[in-house]
Parts: C-alpha cells; structure tokens; sequence
C-alpha cells in the first residue's frame, strides 16, 4: 500500500470525492470554498466550478452535463457548461442554523442526502431523498451532522452517520421504494480521541470505508460491522472516501485545510490535499447517476 498526495489545492473542506465512470474522471468539493473540482486518474486536467453557497455533495445527471447539488440553501441542478444553478427545494427554509451536507445516489438514480446544525450542536438536522421528478421525501430526523451516506451492494442495507452521536447506523432498505426502516448501530466510533465518523463508501467485497475526521484514521467494516483495518493518514482532517479509476481499485481521499469551529484541531502543511492510496488489493463500486 502507498499513499500519494493527488493534487494540493488546500481544500478548505475537502469533501465528496465522486469517481464517474462514463467519464473516467474524478469530482470532488470545497464545501467552505463553494467549488467543485474534477480531474483525472492522475491528478491532471483539473477543472473547477464555482457554485453560489456552501455545497456538502454533488451528484452527475444522467441526463447530460448537470449535476444535483446539496447546498446551504437547499437542493440544486447545476449546468457544468453554463455555470448556473437552479434551485429545485429548500426543505428547510425557516431553519436559519442549518445546511444540507452529505449525499449519495441510489441504483435507481434516488439522491439521499441529510441536513447538519451549522454549529454543530443540536439535533436539527434532517435526512431526504430526492427522487428523479424532484419530489422531496423527509425519511429520518434529530440529526446533529449529517454524514456518511452509502449503500450495500445488493441495495438491501443502506448506512448513514450522524457524526457526533458516536455511532454509524444501518437501516433496511427499500430499493423498490426508497423508504428506509429499522435503524439500528452498525458500528460504535470512539470519540474520545476527538475523531467522529465522516464521509463512507461501501466496496465491492461489501465492506465500508469510513474516514474519521480529526483523527487521521480510515477505518474498514466488515458488513457485520467489525472492525476489519485501519490506514494512518498523513493528515488528521481526513473527511470523505470513494474508489476510483480504470480498475476501480484506487482509494481517493479528501481532507480539509482548516477547520470549521475553532475547537477543532489544525494539521500539516498536507492539510486540504486529496490523496490517492494504491495496492489495497480491493475494488470499489461503480457509483449511480441522478436521475430516471
């Protein structure tokens, strides 16, 4: 296994790493920084939009040259030829203390994505799927931050964080329906060192990869939740994981160059890079489009 440094853009918040295998091209964010990067397999061609608020995950439409959008101030269709954005729903107007963050997309193009406290304090987020006629359906609430999104291989299990409850959750999922139920603790995270769960994917093997914030840590869950490995990261800020390239066999990593409250702690001078971590000898899952 080696871990390289991809590209060094400083991320702000680093987020959301997304590997497209139509394109063959990496995306990821900047929620602080209100952009969304892509570039190749190897850190070349890098492109950036900017988008007009604090975004927390993106996904690409199957339908063309968009992507959907969880921004501060709701749910948005972004044009990537135009730049413009144009808001589908905000589900949370009249809460001026949250945002929507993580999301990922279903096998039948549903995007699932949560909303967090701002402060990150009290539980006033929601979570929501937004199925491809931009219905907007609330499926969990009395959530502090909104984290980890992703679904197991045979659509059955779909798992989700709330960072600082300490645990990540799996529920019973409905794959004809999108409805979720019978939400129970996948794994216990220990936050005593000051690390909380962040962003999750599920590899082929049907295992999930969680990157722990703070703590520098990813960790790997055999799909009965025990603890299976762990990967020192050069920076503590790691925030988000996705498998990617040819062979979908490289880990991406994203990390963030500067904390969002100040009792969270700083990092090196790697700090808001994305990383790329080869010869894990295991495959990832293609990831759905947005969309009917």
């Amino acid at each position: 296994m080696r871990i390289e440094v991809l590209v060094d853009v400083k991320t702000i918040l680093g987020e959301g790493p997304l590997w497209d295998v139509e394109q063959q091209r990496l995306y990821w964010i900047d929620s602080f920084g209100c952009n969304i990067f892509r570039c190749t397999v190897d850190g070349r061609e890098v492109r950036a939009w900017d988008v007009p608020a604090k975004i927390g995950s993106m996904a690409l439409r199957k339908d063309g040259n968009g992507a959907i959008c969880s921004l501060a101030n709701g749910f948005h269709l972004l044009d990537f030829k135009t730049g413009e954005t144009t808001l589908i729903h905000d589900p949370e107007p009249e809460l001026k203390t949250t945002r929507i963050n993580d999301g990922k997309v279903d096998r039948r193009g549903r995007f699932i994505s949560g909303s967090m406290d701002t402060m990150e304090a009290g539980p006033n987020g929601s979570l929501y799927r937004v199925d491809p006629d931009f219905k907007i359906t609330k499926l969990d609430s009395g959530i502090i931050v909104s984290n980890g999104p992703c679904f197991s291989p045979d659509d059955k299990t779909f798992y989700f964080a709330d960072s600082w409850s300490g645990e990540i959750w799996a529920y019973d999922y409905d794959i004809q329906t999108g409805s979720v139920s019978n939400r129970r603790t996948f794994t216990k995270i220990d936050t005593s060192t000051g690390g909380a769960a962040d962003g999750s994917t599920v590899d082929a093997e049907g295992c999930l990869w969680n990157a722990q914030v703070y703590d520098g840590k990813l960790k790997r869950y055999t799909p009965d939740g025990q603890l299976e490995r762990v990967i020192d990261m050069p920076v503590k800020k790691v925030t988000s994981v996705m498998f990617g390239g040819p062979n979908l066999d490289i880990l991406f990593v994203t990390s963030m160059a500067k904390p969002p409250l100040p009792r969270f702690p700083g990092d090196g001078v790697l700090r808001g890079s994305l990383f790329a971590i080869y010869d894990l000898g295991i495959k990832g899952v293609p990831e759905p489009r947005f969309g009917a």
